[in-house]
C-alpha cells in the first residue's frame, strides 16, 4: 500500500481503522465489540509505525532527520503516558473518545501536507515534487537539483522490486541489518518489562497500590511490609535501575532502530522492506511478552535478567560491526554504502 499509493494516502487511510476502532470501543455493549475495536486501532497502529518514519525520512533534510525521526519514539512514550494520566480521572469510554482525536486530526492536517518528493519522482511527477520540496524547504530551495540528484540515485537502483533484488547486496544487506535492529531490540525486553511491571516490582519486595480519596485516584508505589530480609534493602536499586534502563531505551533502542530502517533501504524496496522490518518488531515483541512469565518460573527473575543483559551486550557488537553511521548523509549517500562495500570487498578480492 505505501508504494502503491504513496506515504501520505497511507498515514490518512491508516486514520479511519483508528476512528472506526474507537467508535466500536466507545459503542461496546459486548465483549467481542472491544476485541474487535482493538484489533482495528492495532492494525492502524502497525501500519503508523511503519510508514511515520518512511514519511519523515524522505521529507527532511539530512541536516534535521536524525532529530526528527528520534521524536517518533518520544511522541509514542508521550502518548502512552498521556494515557495513562487521563484513565486516572476518565471512565474508558470517555478514554477512547479523547483518543479518537489525534487520528481525526491527523487525517485533517495531512490534507494540507505534500507527498514526498522522492514518492513523487518515483511516479515520474518531477513537477510535483519540485512543489513539494518548495514547500518543505522554502521558496528559494534549489529545488530543481535536489530533484535530480534524486533521480540519478534512482536511475542506478533501477526499476520496481523482483525476486532477482534479493540477490543484490543494496537490498539484503540493508534488510538483514533493519531485520536485526527490530530483532534486538525487542530482545532488551522492554515490552516485557513495561507489561510486567507490577510483577516485577512485587519481586524486589514493592507493591502497587491503589487509594481513592473523595472524587480522586492515586496510584502509589510503596515497600512491602514483607521485605525484612537483607537483600529487601537493596529493593530500591531495583525501581532505580529500571528507570535507567527505561531512559536509556527512550533515548538509543527506542528510536534508533525506526529511524535507521526508514534511511536505509532504496525507494523502490522501501515499502517491502520496511514492512518485513515492523512485522518481525511487532511478532518478536508479541512472542517475547507472552514467554516472559514462563522465563521466569524457568530461569527465575536473575536468570532472566541476565538473559536480556547478555541480549543487550549482543546488541552493542552488532551495532559496531554492521550499522552504518547515517549521521549528516543523504538517504542516497547512506544506501549506495551498502553496494560500496560490497563491490569493494569483491575488487580487493580479484586483486
Amino acid at each position: 500500500m505505501v508504494d502503491k499509493i504513496g506515504r501520505k494516502l497511507s498515514l490518512m487511510f491508516c486514520s479511519i481503522p483508528y476512528i472506526f476502532g474507537f467508535i466500536i470501543i466507545i459503542a461496546a455493549q459486548h465483549v467481542w465489540m472491544l476485541y474487535l475495536g482493538r484489533v482495528l486501532t492495532g492494525l492502524a497502529s502497525g501500519v503508523t509505525s511503519l510508514v511515520v518514519p518512511l514519511y519523515i525520512s524522505e521529507m527532511a533534510h539530512e541536516r534535521v532527520r536524525g532529530t526528527l525521526g528520534s521524536c517518533v519514539q518520544l511522541m509514542v512514550v508521550t502518548g502512552i503516558m498521556g494515557a495513562y494520566i487521563a484513565g486516572l480521572f476518565l471512565d474508558w469510554r470517555w478514554l477512547a473518545i479523547c483518543c479518537s482525536i489525534p487520528p481525526t486530526l491527523m487525517m485533517v492536517f495531512m490534507c494540507f501536507m505534500p507527498e514526498t518528493p522522492r514518492f513523487l519522482l518515483s511516479q515520474g511527477k518531477r513537477r510535483e515534487a519540485e512543489e513539494a520540496l518548495r514547500f518543505l524547504r522554502g521558496p528559494d530551495a534549489p529545488a530543481e537539483w535536489e530533484c535530480a540528484r534524486i533521480e540519478d540515485a534512482s536511475d542506478d537502483q533501477g526499476g520496481r522490486l523482483g525476486m532477482a533484488d534479493l540477490k543484490d547486496p543494496g537490498v539484503y544487506k540493508p534488510l538483514g541489518v533493519g531485520i536485526m535492529l527490530m530483532l534486538f531490540q525487542q530482545l532488551t525486553g522492554i515490552n516485557a518489562i513495561m507489561f510486567y511491571a507490577e510483577t516485577i516490582f512485587e519481586e524486589a519486595h514493592f507493591k502497587m497500590s491503589s487509594e481513592t480519596h473523595g472524587n480522586s485516584s492515586e496510584l502509589c508505589l510503596v515497600e512491602s511490609p514483607l521485605a525484612q530480609n537483607p537483600a529487601a534493602e537493596l529493593s530500591w536499586l531495583a525501581l532505580a535501575s529500571m528507570g535507567f534502563f527505561i531512559t536509556g531505551f527512550s533515548l538509543g533502542w527506542g528510536p534508533i532502530p525506526w529511524l535507521v530502517m526508514s534511511e536505509i533501504f532504496p525507494t523502490r524496496v522501501k515499502g517491502f522492506a520496511s514492512s518485513v522490518c515492523v512485522l518481525t518488531n511487532w511478532g518478536s515483541a508479541f512472542i517475547i511478552t507472552k514467554t516472559f512469565q514462563d522465563l521466569m518460573d524457568l530461569l527465575t527473575s536473575a536468570g532472566t535478567f541476565w538473559l536480556f543483559s547478555g541480549c543487550c551486550a549482543l546488541n552493542i557488537v552488532f551495532t559496531i560491526i554492521f550499522v552504518p553511521e547515517t549521521k549528516g548523509k543523504t538517504l542516497e549517500q547512506i544506501q549506495a554504502r551498502f553496494k560500496r562495500t560490497t563491490e569493494q570487498l569483491r575488487y580487493s578480492r580479484q586483486t
